[in-house]
């Protein structure tokens, strides 16, 4: 499945969530995918832990070997962050009124998306928590037989 399949399924299944321009953003993505890499889970939010941050959309991309944060700028210009499994610490989920947000605390800093659909907290907390933890333990047992 495509990033922007999988960020429509998203927004269809959870539409309070606040995300604009996926396209472009998913675009950012897939460029950025390596070879034999494949997209497991797709969401996106505002990237930012200011209240007013409605105009930041960034999409996360849970991948076989990473997590992927992208974001097209409106003017010209992306970002793109990139963690892998031995950077990535821990992971909150905080619910609001209308809306919730998840923290991805890494080695560096903590990566805040907000402006989720409360109901999806659950859902993106354990995509997240799995498929990093799949993915450490890979990396555990590659290390051991490399040893």
């Amino acid at each position: 499945m495509t990033v922007l399949q999988e960020l429509r399924k998203f927004k269809k299944k959870y539409p309070l969530t606040i995300a604009w321009r996926l396209d472009k953003h998913a675009k950012i993505i897939e460029t950025h995918l390596n070879n034999g890499e494949k997209v497991i889970y797709a969401f996106a939010g505002q990237k930012g832990q200011k209240y007013y941050d409605f105009f930041n959309t960034s999409v996360i991309v849970l991948t076989n070997e990473r997590i992927l944060i992208g974001t097209k700028r409106v003017i010209a210009g992306y970002a793109l962050d990139s963690v892998m499994p031995y950077m990535f610490n821990d992971l909150n989920v905080r619910a609001g009124v209308f809306w919730g947000k998840i923290c991805i605390d890494t080695a560096k800093e903590e990566v805040t998306i907000t402006k989720l659909d409360n109901l999806s907290l659950s859902e993106v907390e354990t995509a997240i928590s799995e498929n990093m933890l799949k993915m450490k333990q890979r990396y555990i047992m590659k290390d051991k037989k490399d040893a």
